[in-house]
C-alpha cells in the first residue's frame, strides 16, 4: 500500500491519458489507465480506485454510461468527468448519475489535482461534504437597522447610535457592533448600506473631489496657514445632516447567491477587494457577509 490517491484515466485518446497520467503521477498520485469505459469496469472490478477521471465521448460505452455502471460496482469511487464539447445538459445528466465534477478538456493539471484532492475528500468523509456556505457564516439581516431613501442623514446617524446603545445594554457586547444600516426604496429595493464610510465621503466638500480643478489648484495650500481647513468637517458635517440618503451616491452592493461555496465567496473578497458581500436568496437580501466573518471560518478551519 502506497499511501497514494489511486486515479484512473479512462480516456480513448492514447496521447491525452497518457499524457494526463504522467502529469498527476509527478504530483504524487497512483495513476491507471483505462482506453474505454468497458476496460475500466474490468480494472475497477479487480482494483479499487478512489477517484476516476472518465472522459464522455468515447466509442463503445460512452462516458455516462460507464458512470452508471462505476455507481453500481463501486459507489465510494469518486469520478470526475472530463469532457471537450460540454454542455448544460451532460453536466446535468452526470450531477444526477452522481459525478463529483465536470471539468472541459484540456483542463489545468493544478485544477485537476484539486479536484483530484477534494473527490477523495469526500471519498474519506472528509471537510468537503461538510463545508460551510455563504449563508452558514453571514450575518442575518435582521441583526442590522433598515431605513428608506428619504430617511435624513440625521435620522439614520441616531439610528445608527440607537442600535449601538442596544448592543452595548443586551449580552451581545463581545459581538462587533453592526455600524451600518440597509438602504431600501420605495418599492422595498435593496438599494445599498450606509456606513461611516459613506459619511465621510459625503462630508468632503465637492471641490475636493476629482477632476482636478481651478478651484482645487486655489486652494491647495490653505491649510498650511492655521484656520485654513480648520472647522471645514463641522460645516460640511451639519450640512450634511440635513440632506436625505437619496442624495448620497452609495455604492453599488456586491451580492453573492447564498449558496455560493466558500472558495467562491473568497475570490469575490478578491477580485471586488470589498470587506464586505451581500447574500441573497433569489431576488431577495438575506443577510451581510463580511471579511471578519470569513477569517473566523479560516481560524475555525486552521485550528481543527
Amino acid at each position: 500500500m502506497t499511501g497514494k490517491i489511486k486515479v484512473m484515466m479512462v480516456d480513448d485518446e492514447p496521447r491525452f491519458r497518457e499524457t494526463a497520467s504522467k502529469l498527476l503521477e509527478k504530483k504524487g498520485f497512483e495513476t491507471t489507465i483505462a482506453g474505454s469505459g468497458e476496460e475500466a469496469i474490468g480494472i475497477l472490478e479487480k482494483k479499487p480506485q478512489d477517484v476516476i477521471l472518465l472522459d464522455i465521448k468515447m466509442g463503445g460505452m460512452d462516458g455516462h454510461e460507464t458512470l452508471a455502471q462505476i455507481k453500481r460496482i463501486a459507489p465510494e469511487s469518486q469520478v470526475i468527468m472530463l469532457t471537450g464539447h460540454g454542455s448544460a445538459d451532460s453536466a446535468k445528466d452526470s450531477l444526477k448519475l452522481q459525478a463529483f465534477d465536470y471539468l472541459a478538456k484540456p483542463c489545468d493539471i493544478d485544477i485537476l489535482s484539486m479536484k483530484i484532492k477534494g473527490a477523495f475528500a469526500v471519498k474519506q468523509g472528509g471537510v468537503a461534504q461538510t463545508e460551510k456556505k455563504a449563508r452558514d457564516i453571514m450575518t442575518g439581516i435582521d441583526a442590522y437597522s433598515t431605513v428608506h431613501l428619504n430617511t435624513t442623514i440625521r435620522e439614520a446617524i441616531e439610528k445608527l447610535m440607537g442600535s449601538l446603545t442596544d448592543l452595548a445594554a443586551s449580552s451581545l457586547i463581545r459581538k462587533t457592533p453592526r455600524q451600518s444600516l440597509f438602504v431600501f426604496d420605495d418599492k422595498k429595493n435593496f438599494v445599498g448600506m450606509l456606513g461611516v464610510k459613506d459619511l465621510i465621503k459625503g462630508a468632503r466638500p465637492y471641490f475636493l473631489s476629482p477632476p482636478k480643478s481651478q478651484m482645487v489648484d486655489s486652494i491647495r495650500f490653505s491649510h498650511v496657514f492655521t484656520g485654513g481647513w480648520d472647522g471645514l468637517f463641522t460645516i460640511q458635517m451639519k450640512a450634511l445632516a440635513k440632506k436625505k440618503i437619496g442624495e448620497l451616491v452609495l455604492e453599488p452592493p456586491t451580492l453573492i447567491d447564498e449558496n455560493a461555496n466558500l472558495m467562491e465567496v473568497s475570490e469575490l473578497f478578491f477580485k471586488t477587494r470589498n470587506t464586505r458581500l451581500i447574500v441573497t436568496s433569489g431576488k431577495r437580501v438575506i443577510g451581510v457577509l463580511r471579511e471578519q466573518d470569513l477569517f473566523f471560518e479560516i481560524v475555525s478551519i486552521v485550528a481543527s
